[in-house]
């Protein structure tokens, strides 16, 4: 009775899967039809130097990960299995270092660390541990709340050390999300482009970093989607590994959610408690502080130079800059502001269809996500190639950049409404059809308005990717067109105190309006969850069911780590109330 007719189900979703096929399978179907051939793969692939490119890249991912790992694990358990002061505040600050722009993290650690570290590898290790320390807190921690901890309390019982403890029990139980955990910044940091190019030396360049050079710089277009396809077979073996792995290690257990996390009881857990939180803390704000610093400091002291001539491109008389800064700002504002339209529009579409659509809607679901296990260099790449010859010469159009922008916007959208949207109680829409309404008014009654808030989560998330993006936007904008993470790259890379002073004051904007961003999210967020679940209406003789919750909508910040979850527990006690 309240199934939607087929023709409006097909209207929600055409518009997703047209925009999926034409900006993200298109350009990828073109880059390995039109640019590899043998003689290319032969070429990058006898050539040493590729080789090297490939080891690099893949040991100091492995490095970071590693290393990511074993610092992350301490945070995950303070903030998994202790309440304290600042909790949710350390929470919120690991989230948003972790979205901030990987330029961002560059600059930040460049300000920080001494000369003798400037453009080492130990530079770009240490700013991908500190990078993605809030993947490891949220994924593992996640799930470290909600392990019984009945077999730790039982092995601590029988003399086994707090070592012992960790090692046998909690471990073992850990290791399926510290090896999902471990694949997702093995990913970013295999990935790793803006990082590279802000910390790294003349010639260190990962797989990412090579694509852009030979496309951009070499014009060795061939060459650069061989490597491109590389990179994406070595990420799918990870993938499949990763898939493996966690079948292989993971065990049933009844995961039972703590009512509240415990306050430390004994001096030395407190001790031990405040010492893992002020160092997790003290990691995440000293090199924004650095970042902030550099910015209003110069050779001869301090100086506000840098702030106050953001509107001059002169260096001196007679001599340019070559880009604007604040021209800069305001075209990254302008792409933000369309991009987050398009995702927005796309997302909440997508996401209508996919619950209206039933089964069938996890296939689109998956298709959206594509875009995020694919580089964004590769992304961009291919739209520049396949956007190049009329009648499809869209390289120069204004919105090709939100475009792309928007194809890895779009998830995060889907992922902040597709709970809300599933929450909604079908039998509000079965009594609407028995009082006469057709399917579509009720759906339009009942199911739309519950996508407003939650679309205004996802607008703030895509805001915060589009201000940050740097690997497309490397190949798609044009002299004249630099976005922030470009112009922040670009002068960093320059001689002269003034020039790299400018990009650091443009670092510390692009930083504070992410992270404002990310407290607006969250804000958001809050006040979505505050709200009651939609469930169906009781009669008046009948008690209340349950107290008011909050709405199973994914938080912002776990959207950046977690994979959603599904509500099933809430939906259980809402159909058995129907039933009634």
């Amino acid at each position: 009775m309240n199934r939607l007719p087929a023709w409006l189900v097909g209207l929600l979703v055409i518009a997703p899967v047209v925009g999926l096929v034409v900006f993200y399978a298109w350009p990828f179907v073109n880059l390995i039809v039109e640019a590899v051939d043998t003689e290319s793969v032969g070429t990058v692939f006898g050539r040493s130097r590729t080789w090297s490119i490939v080891w690099f890249t893949t040991w100091q991912a492995v490095v970071s990960t590693s290393l990511t790992v074993v610092i992350g694990l301490a945070p995950a358990w303070v903030i998994a299995r202790f309440d304290f002061a600042g909790r949710r505040l350390l929470i919120g600050l690991l989230t948003a270092i972790f979205v901030l722009p990987t330029v961002v993290m560059g600059a930040a650690f460049l300000a920080l660390l001494p000369d003798s570290l400037d453009r080492t590898v130990w530079a770009v290790v240490g700013a991908h541990v500190v990078f993605n320390l809030a993947v490891i807190v949220r994924t593992v921690g996640a799930v470290w709340e909600h392990l019984p901890p009945d077999m730790e309390h039982a092995a601590a019982t029988l003399g086994a050390s707090p070592s012992t403890v960790f090692r046998e029990i909690t471990l073992p139980l850990l290791r399926p999300a510290v090896i999902a955990a471990a694949a997702i910044v093995f990913l970013f940091t295999f990935t790793s482009f803006g990082v590279i190019r802000v910390l790294g030396a003349a010639g260190t360049r990962t797989i990412e970093v090579e694509v852009w050079r030979r496309a951009t710089q070499l014009g060795q277009i061939d060459q650069a989607a061989v490597l491109a396809l590389l990179q994406l077979a070595i990420l799918g073996l990870l993938a499949i590994w990763s898939s493996i792995a966690a079948r292989r290690y993971s065990r049933a257990l009844d995961l039972r959610p703590l009512a509240r996390p415990q306050r430390p009881r004994t001096t030395r857990v407190r001790i031990l408690v405040a010492g893992v939180a002020g160092t997790t803390a003290l990691i995440a704000v000293v090199p924004l502080v650095a970042l902030v610093v550099k910015s209003m400091s110069a050779p001869t002291g301090w100086t506000f130079n840098a702030w106050t001539g953001l509107g001059s491109a002169e260096i001196r008389p007679g001599i340019t800059l070559g880009l604007d800064p604040l021209d800069a700002l305001s075209n990254s504002l302008r792409i933000a502001a369309w991009s987050t339209l398009f995702a927005v529009v796309i997302g909440a579409l997508a996401s209508l269809g996919i619950v209206a659509a039933g089964k069938a809607g996890r296939f689109l679901d998956a298709g959206l996500l594509l875009p995020i296990g694919t580089s964004a260099v590769t992304i961009g790449f291919g739209m520049l190639i396949t956007f190049d010859s009329d009648p499809y010469d869209w390289r120069a159009s204004w919105w090709i950049i939100p475009v792309g922008h928007a194809l890895v916007a779009v998830p995060f959208v889907v992922r902040s409404t597709l709970g809300v949207l599933r929450s909604v109680d079908p039998q509000l829409s079965l009594a609407a059809a028995t009082l006469g309404a057709s399917p579509t008014r009720a759906w339009v009654e009942i199911v739309v308005p519950h996508l407003w808030r939650p679309l205004a989560t996802g607008a703030g998330i895509a805001a915060a990717i589009s201000l940050g993006e740097f690997g497309a936007t490397s190949f798609l904008s044009r002299s004249g067109g630099e976005t922030l993470p470009i112009a922040i790259e670009q002068l960093l890379g320059r001689t002269g105190s003034l020039l790299q002073t400018k990009g650091y004051a443009l670092a510390t904007i692009l930083a504070a309006a992410t992270i404002g961003l990310v407290m607006l999210v969250d804000r958001t967020g809050d006040l979505v969850g505050g709200r009651r679940p939609v469930a169906a209406p009781t009669r008046p003789t009948e008690p209340p069911t349950e107290s008011p919750t909050r709405l199973p909508t994914e938080s912002p910040t776990r959207l950046l780590s977690e994979p959603p979850r599904e509500h099933v527990d809430e939906r259980r006690t809402q159909d058995d109330h129907a039933r009634r």
